[in-house]
């Protein structure tokens, strides 16, 4: 078998997908790709056996088959080449790769492509459609807040809840909780499901930048996303997601309005004079005043900052992890964020200021006890 490609094309579409393959795999053979020759078209397949990811070329080729293809040698060679038509000769009785450039010739050892792992075939329960920048977005907002914590295996992903009035994303760990919801984005049959971290991380960073429909067919198993000449099959988590409603308070009568990039620069310097292991600032608002504050008793640091801001409701003095803050604040776009509380030992929540009609963030994170230092 035979076939002509670009360099830079293959090399392209070989990275978008290169993100599935782990080192040491359970199953050897996933450390290939698995190309499909087939009416001039290559299928090139990358799998983990939880998240599998497909892309198509054009190639020039006169016969069909199929090889397994070492994904690292591969992608090493690729980069080192300029651009230029390059062939491949495939032996299928030896499982040989033969890739022949203007430079020269690379001969590398292929796999038979019967020992891939068949990609699940979706049927689909349910189907919702949305922007490439929707998905994008809301993979943004939530991704960050989910957990690392495998005992918690729903918490290691983000939950997504589509009804007919809507759609719901969201992301937690125990100790930070976003909730994204569109009402552009629903689907006549109700469902809710929870997508893996990674998968969606492969899939955000595959997302184009210019606007396009990505087509979204799910079942209780698996997810199915397609867009272009992409697509990417996910395994979802079968787990009960908490029940994530009842942890946002919904009497906050204090209210702090502030410039999001000023408390954002000012969180990173004080950060800096947190402890190591709480990372924990101290928030102080009275009246019209914002003072950011933290020490490390263990190196006798310590330093604060005064800020402008605007605030209804009682005085407050409250503790938080800086590390997130810092990360929800850098995951907002409004230029000010809005700050709710009650009670020092209470969970505060984070919106913007302003946001899209279509779209409603909220940013849940808990407190950290204060230490009594004055």
């Amino acid at each position: 078998m035979k076939f002509l490609v670009s360099s830079g094309e293959l090399l392209k579409e070989l990275t978008r997908i290169n993100g599935v393959i782990t080192t040491n795999p359970v199953v050897p053979i996933l450390e290939n790709f698995l190309f499909e020759v087939s009416d001039k078209k290559l299928t090139i397949t990358a799998s983990d056996l939880q998240t599998s990811m497909i892309t198509e070329i054009e190639v020039g080729a006169k016969e069909s088959g199929s090889i397994a293809v070492p994904a690292k040698i591969l992608i090493d060679t690729l980069r080192e080449l300029p651009e230029q038509p390059i062939s491949f000769s495939i032996d299928q009785a030896t499982y040989s790769v033969e890739i022949s450039s203007d430079n020269g010739r690379y001969k590398l050892a292929g796999e038979n492509a019967t020992d891939f792992p068949k990609v699940p075939v979706v049927t689909p329960d349910f189907s919702v459609s949305m922007s490439s920048h929707v998905l994008q977005k809301a993979i943004t907002h939530t991704i960050f807040a989910t957990s690392n914590d495998e005992l918690r295996p729903a918490m290691t992903g983000v939950y997504m809840n589509l009804t007919e009035a809507g759609s719901t994303f969201v992301g937690t760990d125990g100790h930070k909780l976003i909730r994204y919801r569109r009402v552009d984005v629903a689907t006549e049959n109700g469902h809710a499901i929870i997508v893996p971290r990674k998968g969606l991380n492969l899939l955000k960073n595959t997302l184009p930048s210019e606007n396009t429909q990505v087509h979204v067919d799910f079942n209780v198993s698996n997810a199915f996303f397609q867009f272009d000449n992409m697509k990417m099959i996910c395994r979802l988590i079968d787990e009960r997601y908490p029940e994530y409603e009842n942890v946002i308070p919904s009497e906050n009568p204090i209210t702090m309005t502030i410039d999001r990039l000023e408390m954002l620069s000012s969180l990173k310097r004080i950060s800096i004079y947190a402890n190591k292991t709480t990372h924990q600032v101290r928030l102080k608002i009275t009246g019209s005043e914002l003072v950011i504050s933290a020490e490390d008793l263990e190196f006798s640091n310590e330093a604060n900052e005064r800020l402008a801001c605007e605030h209804e409701g009682e005085d407050i003095e409250i503790g938080f992890n800086s590390k997130f803050l810092i990360e929800m604040l850098s995951n907002l776009d409004s230029d000010k964020a809005r700050f709710h509380m009650s009670a020092p030992n209470r969970a505060g929540l984070i919106t913007p200021s302003e946001q899209d009609e279509n779209e409603d963030l909220l940013m849940l994170i808990m407190p950290v006890m204060l230490n009594t230092y004055t």
